[in-house]
């Protein structure tokens, strides 16, 4: 395989992972903020160049396909101010820039919204989550007028009373969304037929993340019609990757490795197509030589650079995996080695040789980083006491990777209950992941679909975020968030390929989901 270089990708994956050095303790207390606006203006002020959204002045709320951009203000916390309505939507002519929502649904906002990062502020509150059952409610065609959402906005001072059309083309989300949901129907197969029509001519859909969940998403659908697109992305990871290069272990490469031997392994499992298997023998060769078992393999530079976090002996960081391969930086994270033992475990139901102790080293690494509750940390420690927790994208990762782990061992599969389980008691953080967000919804996902009572208490808790995050054109948006990363050109294409593969994950259709498989 040819090396393609990562570097046309690299400024949005350091955006989206280069604020995972944060250290784990500041999780526990609410010192920023859920949605992170500073007095600066972030991330109001941030905007994308181009696409659909180039157009609005700064990173704001997505009010559902109302057309309505909103900024939470500190001192309007129950009001949605407006800041751009787009043409030809529901709102426009209707509401205006500056307007203050007060109100919706015939009903005055109640409850402030809370500012702030941490367990006591997680999760929807005030105007926002009042907005989105009004919302709902107005697009059911069981609703006393249906189409119809009533908004009370304050204006100049005074208060208007308006009614929008939101109509009833999409209808509300059903009780056991995604499943047996009419409305989860109609928003995948608009989504799918957006990411066909956003892949590039070489067959990559972006960047890892995009390239992770788009084609599993287009797979999991179980429609014929998209085996080509996913083909063309298989045949561009492999293009992407190759067994050994020297060129990309400073290129963030671990993120596309583990992102081919995932995309790669269910390519294979469901179609048998024996050309994946050379193909994903190199993916593995890459990902064993670097996944760090050996303090040969530090980089001199990082004693320098992170001496915090410079190994004390051979089992600190041991068996797990960075940005990069062996230990540069502030080495192994529990994000990537939670990918790896995925990777591991999806490669071998192929017949790919996997080293046992290396793959429970992995294991081990995440078992480690794990507090008594299930909730995993940041790196091979726990951050915050046994009982702390914050955002669930590392644990739903490894919740998926024991879960599929293909040893016999009982313990596996109670490593992967134990991390479900915590996603279902705490499932407020869901949109407000670490790093990479948008990533980390859909391992968190995924680790709660283990046990479909924590899914189900997940997809509850934040129904208030898919009923928003749903644009006019179809489209899904990339809400701000605690980390304000990964905003750009391409924010569309992240939101609407992890909502496609959320939606899809109760068809079973992929072994990440549930399909049988021998292993």
């Amino acid at each position: 395989m040819r090396y393609c270089s990562l570097m046309a990708h690299r400024s949005t994956l350091i955006t989206l992972f280069a604020l995972c050095g944060i250290a784990t303790l500041s999780l526990v207390t609410p010192a920023s903020a859920q949605v992170h606006y500073h007095d600066g203006g972030q991330p109001w002020n941030q905007r994308a160049s181009a696409g659909p959204d180039a157009e609005v002045p700064g990173w704001f709320y997505n009010l559902g396909i109302t057309g309505m951009r909103a900024e939470l203000v500190v001192d309007a916390p129950k009001s949605l101010v407006i800041r751009f309505v787009f043409p030809d939507t529901p709102a426009s002519g209707v509401v205006l820039v500056g307007d203050h929502i007060i109100g919706a649904g015939r009903t005055l906002f109640k409850e402030p919204h809370r500012n702030g990062y941490g367990e006591d502020v997680f999760g929807a509150a005030g105007p926002i989550l009042e907005f989105a059952k009004a919302l709902e409610t107005a697009q059911s065609p069981r609703s006393d007028s249906p189409g119809k959402l009533p908004l009370t906005l304050l204006r100049d001072g005074e208060t208007v009373a308006v009614v929008l059309d939101v109509g009833t083309k999409y209808g509300a989300f059903g009780p056991g969304y995604p499943s047996r949901c009419a409305k989860s129907q109609r928003i995948v197969a608009d989504l799918l037929e957006f990411l066909v029509k956003s892949q590039g001519a070489d067959g990559s859909f972006g960047d890892p993340v995009h390239n992770t969940f788009a084609p599993l998403a287009l797979l999991a659908s179980g429609d014929p019609r998209y085996l080509p697109a996913v083909e063309r992305c298989v045949r561009h990871l492999c293009e992407s990757t190759r067994a050994s290069d020297e060129s990309a272990k400073l290129s963030l490469a671990n993120w596309t490795y583990m992102c081919a031997a995932i995309v790669l392994s269910e390519y294979y499992l469901a179609t048998g197509a024996a050309w994946v298997l050379p193909e994903l023998q190199e993916v593995h060769d890459f990902i064993a030589a670097g996944q760090y078992l050996d303090m040969a393999q530090i980089n001199p530079m990082a004693k320098e650079s992170h001496p915090g976090s410079f190994p004390k002996g051979p089992l600190n960081s041991h068996g797990g995996w960075g940005h990069n391969p062996g230990f540069e930086g502030y080495g192994p994270i529990t994000m990537i080695t939670a990918q790896g033992a995925l990777a591991y475990s999806l490669m071998a139901r192929c017949g790919i040789t996997i080293d046992r102790p290396h793959h429970d080293a992995a294991y081990e690494f995440l078992k480690k980083g794990t507090g008594a509750n299930g909730y995993v940390w940041y790196s091979d420690s726990v951050g915050g006491g046994p009982d702390g927790w914050a955002d669930m994208g590392r644990t739903g990762a490894s919740a998926i990777a024991n879960a599929l782990s293909p040893y016999p061992d009982a313990a596996y599969r109670k490593q992967a209950r134990l991390h479900s389980k915590v996603i279902g008691v705490h499932p407020q953080s869901f949109p407000d992941t670490h790093g990479s967000p948008a990533m980390g919804m859909a391992y968190t996902a995924l680790g709660a679909s283990i046990e479909p009572a924590h899914f189900r208490k997940l997809m509850d808790a934040n129904r208030w975020w898919f009923a928003l995050a749903q644009c006019s054109d179809g489209t899904f948006y990339y809400q701000p968030n605690r980390d304000n990363a990964g905003y750009g050109d391409d924010a569309r294409m992240t939101a609407s390929s992890v909502t496609a593969f959320i939606l899809l994950i109760p068809k079973r259709s992929l072994v990440l989901t549930g399909k049988p498989t021998a292993p």
